[in-house]
Parts: structure tokens; sequence; C-alpha cells
């Protein structure tokens, strides 16, 4: 008989067509960052649709703010054979929108739609054998080796939650987008009501029948909805936010601008305040399919022109307290963090000799496409400081400007330059993202299986796959040392510096949970 062992256990009417918000106490008004360009939370990485998919998937595991895993949709699990085979039993009472229930079935195939792209998912389905539904309520995962982050890579919350969806949808190619939102979330997503660059409206779930035990925390504990809807409001000008914001006429500013944050702390209605401590990390991805970044010498010449200071500032200003510089592949502050080769970072920058070093590695004058978001103001400046640097290093630049949306849905394709492709592109993570080689998306090098950027680092994947089999925490730091200097030898991106932004909502607002930006749980007073 096996040994079992108990690893985690559960106790028992369209909107006005102006800035002001709906009628009535149960509308939650929110500005997003930006539109949302896809609706399919396994498509793509990008935060809002993560933030519209906790709106409308629920997972099998939610996680605190103390980076524990517990059971959400799962009543429990239970490990056997050495941790070799996993059993999780769904919870009673869990429907999707369109009336159907949820079986164990569903959330099989989403676990293996969402692994053919999460770079954890990746890693579970690696070490899986196979994954069954052996009743209408459990699954079981037989192991090839033992997994024991199989929970938390089920409760992952960022960037790519793991959404459980009908299994008629998520037999669906995981590199090909889900269009039809059917979830088992608190809200449900009101397609007939969403105005591209306008608006996304969500109604509660009515059915939605959220835990009994535990308290909200971060993704895990009860997911109460109190509103009746919410409304993302798509304002592309800061002020006129601001404006909104400080006339009451808006509920909650994901992003403010870094500027408008002093006049913002004077409404003595407002509360602006930092939803994670470990902030978010910028970064500079390349295309490592074209040239001429194909070729990491030429990403390595450009490393050497780089000054996180120069990105930080012009991206949030120069209040200390919004930025740090000298940060390496993993978020400062975290066990993984680590100094390993980064006299990269630090060494004095020398453009001239930088111009020698592109010379030297072949760069012979290729054009480098740098995509230009222009409705983020940070993306924006980020964008453009690189676009400036390269030219002064002899680079020839094209810097094509478009919306957010535009550009998520442009930096999948592997096409050339001449051919509507980039070279390009930047985005910023949460630093808790970047904690460890699980999660980091941009550190994953596997070729074209990898986000795009698409790097292939065969070092880098053989030490990532060391750091799961590591049995202690001394080891995994110590690999992860290792991951860093290969990481600044292939450079699957730079980093480009932490800043810590903040969130702006009105006072009468109570519940706001920590850590990512989540509807549930919120109330107003």
């Amino acid at each position: 008989m096996p040994t079992r062992r108990r690893v985690l256990q559960a106790a028992a009417a369209l909107a006005m067509p102006s800035v002001a918000r709906g009628e009535g106490a149960q509308v939650l008004t929110v500005v997003p960052q930006a539109d949302l360009a896809s609706l399919d939370p396994v498509w793509t990485t990008a935060y809002q649709t993560r933030d519209h998919g906790f709106l409308v998937f629920d997972t099998l595991f939610g996680i605190d703010t103390q980076f524990r895993a517990s059971p959400q949709m799962a009543e429990g699990a239970v490990s056997e054979d050495g941790g070799r085979i996993w059993r999780i039993v769904l919870r009673d009472g869990l429907m999707f929108h369109d009336g159907t229930k949820v079986l164990a079935r569903d959330a099989v195939a989403s676990i293996r739609r969402w692994g053919g792209r999460d770079a954890f998912g990746q890693s579970l389905l690696a070490a899986a054998d196979e994954i069954v539904a052996t009743d209408d309520k459990t699954m079981e995962f037989r192991l090839k080796q033992k997994f024991p982050l199989l929970a938390d890579a089920l409760a992952k919350a960022s960037p790519s939650m793991c959404p459980i969806m009908p299994e008629r949808l998520a037999e669906t190619d995981p590199f090909t987008q889900v269009t039809e939102m059917v979830g088992s979330g608190p809200y449900r997503f009101v397609a007939d009501e969403r105005v591209p660059g306008d608006r996304v409206v969500y109604q509660r779930n009515l059915a939605y029948v959220p835990r009994s035990d535990g308290s909200a925390d971060g993704t895990a504990g009860p997911k109460v909805a109190y509103f009746d809807r919410v409304e993302w409001r798509l304002m592309p000008d800061p002020t006129t936010i601001a404006t909104a914001l400080r006339q009451q006429e808006i509920d909650w500013w994901l992003t403010p601008d870094a500027d408008l944050l002093p006049m913002l702390r004077h409404s003595q209605h407002l509360i602006v305040e930092p939803l994670s401590s470990t902030g978010n990390i910028s970064t500079l991805r390349f295309n490592h399919l074209q040239p001429p970044f194909d070729n990491p010498a030429v990403r390595r010449a450009v490393l050497g022109a780089v000054s996180q200071a120069d990105y930080m500032i012009g991206m949030v200003g120069t209040d200390p307290a919004l930025w740090r510089d000298g940060v390496g592949f993993f978020c400062p502050g975290t066990p993984m963090a680590n100094t390993a080769g980064m006299e990269a970072m630090a060494r004095p920058r020398n453009l001239n000799s930088v111009r020698r070093a592109l010379v030297a590695a072949g760069y012979t004058g290729e054009t480098v496409v740098v995509l230009t978001p222009t409705d983020i103001p940070a993306a924006r400046a980020l964008a453009e400081i690189t676009a400036d640097m390269l030219r002064t290093i002899g680079m020839t630049v094209e810097a094509p400007t478009m919306d957010w949306a535009t550009m998520v849905q442009r930096r999948v394709k592997t096409d050339p330059v001449g051919q509507g492709g980039w070279s390009i592109f930047h985005t910023g993570w949460a630093g808790l993202d970047m904690i460890n080689p699980a999660g980091h998306v941009f550190l994953r090098a596997n070729g074209r299986a990898a986000a795009p950027g698409w790097p292939d680092s065969p070092a880098i994947e053989s030490l990532r796959d060391a750091w799961f089999a590591a049995s202690d925490l001394a080891t995994q730091q110590a690999i992860c040392r290792r991951i860093q200097q290969q990481a600044f030898i292939d450079l699957p991106y730079i980093p480009l510096g932490q800043y810590f932004g903040r969130v702006a909502y009105q006072s009468n607002l109570t519940g706001v949970l920590k850590g990512s930006p989540l509807f549930w749980n919120v109330r107003r007073t």
C-alpha cells in the first residue's frame, strides 16, 4: 500500500457614454493601463488579459501574499507514491457561466492547454506521464518524477494563470485564441457591451459559490463579488483620468502617471498606495529569430550602452522612492536574487567602445524595428530611450508607433522586419513574476516554444531543470547564480530597472487586495 500524505486540505443596460460611472453604488468603475488586446489568458501574458481572466475564470488553487498555495476550486489534494501521484478533488457547487457543471475532464483539458504555453506549466507537463479524470470530480497526475511545486504551478497568478474552462474550449490549440468567454469565476464577461478602445464590462455571476473557509488574501480564500458590475473605462489622457478620479466620477485608476501622484495624494477622498512591495521590473526584449539580434554578440554590444538609471528616470522621474537600478535577472530582495555577472550593468558606459563592439560583432546596418506604444506613457518612454540609444551607437532604427493592444498582437509575428516583423519591444513584469526560474517567462529559453522573442539557450534550460530538481534552498540559490551568469552571456532580454508603481482609488472602497488588481472582496462603504 502506498504511503499517503495529506499535502493540502480545505475545510469543508448599456452604460451611458460619459466619464461618470453607472447609477447606484453597485458599479465599480476602473481605468486599466491599456485596452484588452486579447480575451484569452493562455494566449498572451499581457497583464490586462490576466486581470480580465481572474474576473471570468477560476483556478484550482490560489496563492496568498506569502506565496503559499491553497485550494480554490479544489477541495484538496493528496500526494502518494513518494510524490509521483497527485489526486485533486473538485469542491461542490462549481458551475460554468453557460449553466453546465464543472467536471474534472474540463480541468484536465484546461491544464493541458495552459501548460502548452506557460513556462511553469510546460515544466509540469514535462514531469507528467499523464493527467486523467478518474471520475466527474477527481483528476489524477501520474508523474515521471516528483514535482513538489505542482500546487504552486496550478496556483500561479501572473502573468498567466491556469484558467479552468469547458473542455470544448480547452481543446483549442494553445497558440490559437479562445474568443468565447465561458468561465466559472465571480464575474461574467458581457460581450455585447464591449467597445474596443472605450470600455469592457463584467456582470456579477449570481451562481458563483465562494469558498466558505479562510479569508481573501491574494487569489486565495473566498472570492466574494460585492458589485453588480465592473466596468473598465479606456481613457488615454492621464490628466483627464486624474480629474475624473478627483471628481469621484471613477473609482479606481490602476496605473497613475508618476508626475500626477502628488496631485492625487492631496485629494482627501483618494487613497494612493503600492499594491506590491516587489514592484515591477522593466525589460528590453530582443527578437532572437531575426537579424541583427539573432547574433548574441550584437545583443551583448547593445548591453554596453544600457543605463538602468536613464531608463528609470525617463519612465517615472527622479524621485528615488519610485525606482532602483542595479537590477539583475531575479527580483531584488527575493531569495534567488544575486550579484553574479552584474559587472556588466555596473561598468561605466563607453559609447565609442560599444560602436566598436557592434562592428566587431558583425553588425552591418540592418534595420532595427523598435515597437513604440503611444497609449502607455511609461512604455513609450522606454521605447523612445532605446531608439535614441541605438541611433547614438550607429544602428539603423525605425520606431513605428501604435497602441498597446496592437503591439501585443504584432509582437507574436516571427516574420522579418521587412515583412511586418520587429526587433525590440519593452514591457514590465511584476517583481513576483521574476522571483525564481519556475514562473520567470523571459528566462525561458526554449526557442519557438518560448514567449515572443523566442530565445534559444540550452545552457539556461539545463540550469532551469537543475533548479527544479534541487533539494534545498542553498542549492537553488547557487543554480540561480549560474543562471544569471549565463543570462548575461546569452541575453534573452535586458533588465532595465525596478519601479514601484502606485494605484489610486476612492477612499470609500474597502477590501482592495494586495498583489495584482483583483475585483472581488472590494466593496463601497
